[in-house]
């Protein structure tokens, strides 16, 4: 079962640029040539976009093979398929890795025993509600890669999400 997506690099040092692309052929298995442009919110750095058309778990091969790497941010999304639910993939250097389940039309789907446990931790005084399903929605993550998902110098915007 096949599935596409879009890897986004919002920033990375121009010397790890040829490395990223490495990676991302290394999970595809074909030569992958990326269009980099000027990354205007972090001076410096440079930022892509790359759709992808692999196997049902190619977002989670292509964010693994780039997790963990300093000073690189990036997304990856997976489209839902007949066999396999929608994937996206978020990191930064500061927060690390967020991945979520989304549906047809893009939502995060929050598993009921990730709700159930924060509701109880609540509860007990653990933790405050608000704060523990704004990370289960990847509110941390969407709040620091938001001025890097702006496209500079010309090159095409796609919003991740948008809220009404």
């Amino acid at each position: 079962m096949t599935t596409r997506g879009v890897l986004y690099v919002h920033s990375a040092p121009r010397a790890l640029c040829p490395h990223v692309e490495w990676a991302v052929a290394g999970v595809l298995g074909t030569r992958v040539s990326l269009d980099w442009v000027r990354q205007p919110a972090a001076p410096g750095t440079w930022r892509s976009e790359f759709s992808w058309q692999g196997q049902a778990g190619t977002a989670s091969k292509l964010a693994s093979a780039l997790r963990g790497w300093q000073l690189l941010r990036f997304e990856v999304t997976a489209e839902p398929s007949a066999n396999a639910e929608g994937e996206r993939y978020s990191c930064t250097p500061h927060l690390g890795i967020f991945h979520a389940v989304t549906g047809i039309h893009g939502d995060i789907l929050v598993p009921e025993d990730r709700l159930r446990a924060a509701l109880t931790r609540s509860r007990h005084g653990e933790s405050d509600l608000e704060s523990d399903i704004a990370k289960l929605l990847g509110k941390p993550w969407d709040d620091e890669l938001e001025p890097f998902r702006y496209a500079g110098e010309g090159a095409p915007v796609r919003w991740l999400h948008q809220v009404v």
